[in-house]
């Protein structure tokens, strides 16, 4: 544009002889947000990621919810991939800050981290995983967890789960007003119903009291189930069933108005 050319030549003229932008667009009476569409306009027609952020776009859109950005930037990634579009994780971050198409974080105060450990309080299985987390095929290696929601009349619900570390799958998953030992029997038996016949998975879970009570480690016993468990304090022992309830609140729950009841969450 002839205005950025004048700018630029008036960088090499003492500040104070130089003319302001508003005296410039006043000469050639342009309006200032003319101007800077014009420069934007100009600036993506020789900007190298022009095309990979419609593409990304455009995947944006396909997983919005309730007008909500869904889709992470690894979510964005395979998906260019699949495009035959390689880009580092830090480029696609930036473009997605670029495009305003970042994930929302739900509020971690109103979804606080749920935490049911009261120290030893039964058997401490060894972590036999130890942040391996290599599984290949189903039904090898669960991970499971509980987590919380608030409800609109100001009670908690708790989520149990059992998730399958190879194919990411719920393999169980039950919902209680109490973090007892109801929800958990309840979980591990949706889990044996769930796997296939002859299937001895090693189970991961924190040190919650939930799990180190005879009612869980005979259950899994008497299925020849393996019992692991993390070590106190550290949660990324157990990072896929924590991403999983992290993408549960940032994808799912989070934008939605709080669930009346348990019923209503259930549903």
């Amino acid at each position: 544009m002839i205005l950025d050319q004048i700018r630029a030549e008036q960088l090499q003229m003492p500040k104070a002889e130089r003319f302001r932008l508003n005296d410039l667009l006043s000469k050639l009476e342009l309006k200032r947000a003319t101007y800077y569409d014009e420069r934007k306009r100009i600036s993506n027609k020789f900007d190298k990621y022009h095309e990979v952020k419609r593409q990304m776009m455009i995947i944006a859109q396909k997983y919005s919810m309730r007008n909500r950005f869904t889709a992470g930037y690894r979510r964005i990634q395979v998906e260019l991939e699949r495009l035959g579009i390689h880009l580092a994780g830090d480029t696609v971050r930036r473009l997605m800050r670029d495009l305003d198409i970042q994930v929302t974080i739900y509020n971690r105060h109103q979804n606080r981290k749920y935490s049911s450990y009261r120290g030893t309080v039964g058997h401490l299985a060894p972590n036999r995983l130890h942040q391996n987390f290599c599984a290949t095929k189903p039904y090898q290696v669960c991970h499971t967890d509980v987590s919380q929601v608030r409800l609109a009349n100001q009670t908690w619900a708790y989520l149990s789960v059992m998730t399958d570390e190879a194919s990411k799958e719920v393999l169980a998953c039950q919902i209680s007003l109490h973090p007892n030992s109801d929800l958990i029997t309840r979980t591990v038996d949706e889990l044996i119903r769930n796997l296939p016949d002859h299937a001895c998975p090693l189970i991961h879970s924190d040190q919650g009291w939930q799990y180190q009570l005879p009612y869980y480690t005979q259950r899994l016993a008497n299925h020849h189930f393996v019992q692991s468990m993390s070590r106190k304090g550290h949660c990324l022992d157990n990072a896929p069933v924590e991403s999983f309830f992290h993408i549960l609140k940032t994808e799912l729950l989070d934008g939605l108005p709080l669930f009346e009841d348990i019923t209503a969450f259930q549903m």
